[in-house]
């Protein structure tokens, strides 16, 4: 009866009041966690108290739904909050408010480097704060000794057949991860509702320590010889990440690794991966529960897939070029045959930006410094040039620009990770950040079961008939 007594709570806790902010460390806490926490207590506290000041003007209408919207996948419904992130048609994602350009410039990075580290950016999404470097470090440190993978899941991954799609053996390994949830463990022994956004931290942080060696053990058995590579804690969590992939000793690779994880960490809320966390996450699953549907979302080809099917679609015009040198005269050429043939290209356009993805410039920025003379750079670059012009030129498109899966693949491939079929895999260690740090802040502020109303489309008609 208690059990139900706390799910019935949880479901009426949206439209009746704010749930208080319970903060109850461990005696085991580390300093880092206990400052994280503290952190996220304050905010979430004020945060609270704005939700709740705003459900006393719930009949507040904030926007007018067309019949366009219901039936295109909800696209541009203002119908969930994300405290994390947001996403504007032209200026693109922002991290707390803040661009990709300034969390670029502005995040902690590895000693020499110039990229952002990722986990500065997870520490950013979840405290709205810029890490100190000490803190940083710090929060480096303690991910690294949340890494540790039971023997049960290495077994599991094992079990699998090499040729299973190596996203379907990462959702296969946050599943079997879930044994160990702390969540799950905390509200099966009765947690009080206030404390539901400590234990959901607690395995965010745990799965975002853990996810880059799961990842990279599906990468070695499926494309190398098996045997994992050192885990090294003297390093930061993306470097650690390349070393154990094994496929760079360059210390660009580790470089383009940071960059690719903190571009790609969040997204607000409506994407597909992240939506769908947020879903299952709203049923009070735990974290692994959540992701690992998540993963599923991401292994789409109109969401995670993407960049897979752009590198694939730049090494056939390679191969169709014979040895040309792509010019933005030849491009052009070529996609206006491309779209007269029926066929997309893939790489350009956006369900939501209307500008060039900042994602896309900022990498694009990191391959003129760094590989401006490989090919299928080259290729890249004449593609920017040529394609936005045939497609606004065709006037069917609302977005002719780059995204940034037109120009990641280019960058993996240079530095040995061609394995096409993984791709969708480092997406997903990098989100993985955003989409934890979403769940653990609905929780904070008491965000309730997500139930979208759906109708027929008979019912529809009738009413844009009216």
């Amino acid at each position: 009866m208690e059990r139900v007594a706390r799910i019935a709570a949880h479901v009426n806790a949206g439209a009746a009041s704010t749930s208080p902010v319970v903060l109850s460390p461990c005696s085991s806490e580390s300093p880092i966690v206990s400052t994280l926490k503290g952190k996220i207590a304050a905010l979430a506290k004020e945060k609270s108290a704005l939700k709740a000041s705003l459900l006393k003007k719930g009949d507040t209408k904030i926007q007018d739904i067309t019949v366009e919207m219901a039936i295109n996948g909800g696209r541009s419904i203002k119908s969930m909050v994300t405290e994390t992130s947001d996403l504007d048609a032209m200026t693109g994602i922002a991290y707390r408010g803040k661009s990709l350009y300034e969390c670029n410039k502005e995040l902690p990075k590895a000693p020499g480097g110039e990229a952002a580290l990722p986990e500065a950016a997870f520490w950013l999404l979840l405290t709205g704060e810029v890490p100190t470097e000490a803190e940083c470090k710090a929060f480096t440190g303690e991910l690294h000794s949340r890494s540790d993978i039971p023997a049960n899941v290495m077994t599991t991954i094992d079990s699998l057949p090499l040729d299973t799609h190596p996203m379907t053996q990462l959702a296969v390994a946050m599943l079997a991860l879930q044994k160990d949830s702390k969540f799950a463990k905390a509200y099966n022994e009765g947690m009080k509702k206030g404390q539901y956004w400590e234990y959901a931290l607690e395995d965010a942080l745990d799965l975002v320590g853990k996810i880059p060696v799961v990842a990279a053990k599906i990468y070695r058995r499926t494309f190398k010889d098996g045997k994992m590579l050192p885990y090294d804690k003297d390093t930061d969590l993306a470097a650690n990440y390349a070393k154990m992939l094994g496929v760079s000793n360059d210390e660009k690779f580790k470089e383009v690794t940071r960059l690719y994880l903190m571009l790609h960490a969040d997204h607000e809320g409506g994407n597909v991966s992240a939506h769908t966390t947020h879903l299952v996450g709203s049923a009070l699953s735990d974290p692994y529960y959540s992701w690992a549907a998540g993963l599923c979302g991401l292994a789409g080809p109109l969401h995670g897939l993407a960049n897979q099917e752009c590198l694939g679609w730049l090494l056939e015009v390679q191969q169709e070029l014979k040895g040309q040198t792509p010019t933005k005269e030849l491009l052009t050429s070529y996609a206006e045959k491309t779209l007269a043939s029926g066929k997309v290209i893939p790489g350009f356009g956006h369900a939501v930006l209307r500008n060039t993805d900042p994602r896309y410039m900022l990498e694009r920025e990191f391959a003129l410094k760094n590989c401006k003379d490989d090919p299928l750079f080259q290729l890249v670059d004449a593609c920017y040039q040529a394609i936005p012009p045939v497609l606004e030129k065709g006037g069917k498109v609302k977005n002719p620009f780059p995204n940034v899966d037109a120009h990641s693949g280019q960058l993996m491939y240079f530095y040995g990770l061609t394995e096409q079929n993984y791709y969708t895999v480092v997406f997903a260690v990098s989100r993985a950040i955003g989409c934890v740090s979403q769940l653990v802040w609905s929780r904070a502020i008491g965000l309730p079961i997500e139930r979208p109303k759906s109708i027929p489309l008979d019912t529809l008609a009738k009413a844009a008939a009216k």
